[in-house]
């Protein structure tokens, strides 16, 4: 470590404990007898490094900031150089760089869903009120918006939103702060109802009783893969053609099965819970709602691939789905269904929880693997694909949650039963995120096939029996589509053809009230401060689209904006390292061919 070169700052007192109390004795890298240098030291740099992330947030929880000699303290217990970890500090915009003037930052969602629910008034009633308010991206409230996130120094985050139907007002700030309480756990629309299943359980179990949850066909699944096997897991798997959740709808047996085929290094699972589309809330849900459904999951994954080791990487605006995944961890632990030996079967496999910072790129697989490894949330180039180079360059299967918890019915009503339900194509049941002006906004499970009508209609249709003006289908990444579309049935193949994506299944509607332009606008602002630079096509065409866009809806623009906007389009397609590049134009571009945008010259 004697090439490092730290700062002159020092922690407090209070900086140093909690970094040492968390650390836990972990220090600077000592040689053991026998031990192969290069090799041990990058094992324990690895190790050490891994660290960073945790660490900040426990620097950002104590402080209420990111404190140059705390930071300092961290890089010299981890052997960090400064610089690097300067960089990853800054990469995330929940961690603050400037001492705090209050004892608690609030951050309120003005993204898509939530202006359309007065967030931006909310702003500044809590500013006038004393409070130190800010904007925010997307919080994964879109349901129940405007939403709040509010963190604070030596005390827990706090996730605040509306009790419908009354808007959220300063007083609900006031009262979540003086009860230091979240808002209530998630209720979904249909709950209750013999056709769920992967909802069956939320808002019926106790999400924090494991007992309650073995008693509605929890752990069964678990059950049947330590007696079946690796093999025949990933078969079931396989013939339920079981596709991801995320939006990429890659087969999922496909990919478990190249990982287990690995041999001769540590594989991992990862499950990607940094959900942060605009519009997206389902995993949450799920998380909140019936989160040992998905440790069962990811210990089925884990034995199917031949993982010991599994991660979650859950965003950090996420507090009460973190404290009950930890919870379920937890008492899964103490009821010998994860960890060592589970069940007796002689299969060991463990979990971490690695909690996010505010990046939306982390969503992207290998960004997030940089996250969880202590680098910058940037992607990596690919191929190599994380199946044979993933977490820390070893096979890693990586799934979101919506996509992990289908594997539990998978496992105990045969894949094959599973592949009956939807379309041949597009099998199984999915989860849609309906928002915006529906009479019901929250999670609907519907089997593949449903048409994106009938999806509205089961919200109770759109809210005041207004007109349809547009569509958000799939996200701040998707497509915007209009009424002409709502016989469209929603599976891959229909949407696919169609030119729109199911995305993350968002279903986003807006009336003829709803500014269209200004919501364009925020989608390309959105990308724009979400982008995170390191490529030329990515970074600097968001920029130049959210100039555009601002021109428009500021009765500014010129006659060649929209032949400029179809360039950029293209170059961030075609040259972009990663999905974020490639899909930050669609909304915009179908917004524009549908007529939603005004452009004035």
């Amino acid at each position: 470590m004697s090439d490092l070169k730290f700062g002159v700052d020092k922690p407090t007192a209070e900086e140093r404990e909690a970094i040492d109390d968390f650390i836990s004795g972990v220090g600077p890298a000592s040689i053991k007898v026998n031990e192969r240098f290069v090799v041990g030291g990058r094992s324990r740099a690895k190790d050490r490094r891994r660290l960073l992330l945790p660490a900040l947030h426990e620097l950002q929880s104590t402080s209420g900031w990111i404190s140059p000699g705390g930071l300092n303290y961290i890089c010299k217990v981890l052997g960090v150089p400064p610089a690097e970890a300067y960089g990853v500090a800054t990469f995330y915009h929940l961690f603050s760089h400037q001492a705090p003037a209050a004892n608690e930052q609030i951050h309120v969602c003005d993204d898509v869903a939530c202006r359309l629910q007065g967030a931006e008034e909310l702003i500044k009633d809590l500013k006038e009120s004393g409070y130190e308010a800010k904007s925010s991206p997307c919080l994964g409230q879109c349901e129940r918006g405007p939403a709040v996130l509010i963190q604070r120094i030596k005390g827990k985050d706090l996730a605040v939103v509306a009790e419908s139907p009354k808007p959220l007002t300063v007083k609900n700030i006031d009262k979540a702060l003086k009860e230091n309480a979240s808002s209530e756990q998630v209720t979904i629309p249909q709950r209750g109802t013999d056709s769920l299943s992967l909802l069956a359980r939320v808002g019926v179990v106790n999400p924090k009783s494991i007992k309650e949850y073995q008693e509605k066909n929890g752990y069964e699944a678990l059950g049947i893969a330590l007696n079946v096997g690796p093999d025949k897991v990933i078969e079931e798997v396989t013939a339920s053609k079981l596709s991801g959740r995320g939006g990429a709808a890659f087969p999922t047996g496909v990919k478990w099965r190249a990982v287990a085929d690995e041999q001769g290094r540590p594989r991992h699972i990862v499950c990607n819970a940094d959900e942060s589309e605009p519009g997206t809330f389902k995993d949450r849900t799920l998380m909140e709602g019936d989160p040992f459904a998905v440790i069962e999951a990811m210990t089925i994954a884990g034995f199917a691939i031949g993982a010991e080791q599994g991660w979650i990487y859950i965003r950090g605006e996420y507090p009460v789905a973190e404290e009950h995944l930890k919870n379920a961890i937890e008492e899964a632990k103490r009821e010998g269904l994860l960890g060592s030996d589970i069940s007796g079967s002689g299969f060991n496999f463990d979990i971490s929880l690695y909690k996010g910072a505010g990046a939306y790129i982390c969503g992207e697989e290998t960004a997030l693997f940089n996250s969880i490894e202590g680098f910058r949330g940037e992607p990596r180039n690919k191929p190599p694909f994380p199946t044979t180079h993933g977490l820390f360059g070893e096979p890693t299967a990586i799934n979101n949650v919506e996509t992990l918890v289908n594997v539990l019915p998978i496992l105990r009503n045969g894949g094959s039963n599973y592949a009956m339900k939807g379309t041949e194509n597009s099998p199984g049941t999915r989860l849609f995120c309906l928002s915006g002006r529906v009479e019901n906004p929250g999670i609907y499970e519907h089997e593949f096939g449903i048409t994106l009508g009938e999806v509205i209609e089961a919200a109770g249709g759109v809210k005041d029996s207004k007109e349809i003006k547009a569509i958000l289908l799939g996200g701040a990444a998707g497509s915007f589509v209009t009424a002409e579309h709502l016989h469209l049935p929603l599976t891959l193949e229909a949407t696919r053809e169609a030119g729109v994506s199911l995305g993350s299944g968002v279903v986003m509607v807006f009336d003829e009230s709803d500014d269209l332009p200004d919501t364009v606008r925020r989608i390309a602002e959105f990308f724009r401060d979400e982008s995170c630079g390191q490529c030329v096509p990515c970074r600097v065409g968001t920029v130049r689209q959210e100039e555009v866009l601002a021109r428009f809806t500021q009765g500014t623009s010129f006659a060649s904006d929209e032949e400029l906007l179809e360039d950029l389009s293209t170059v961030m397609k075609d040259a972009s390292i990663c999905g974020l590049g490639h899909t930050a134009s669609g909304a915009i571009t179908s917004a524009i061919n549908l007529g939603l945008l005004e452009r004035t010259t």
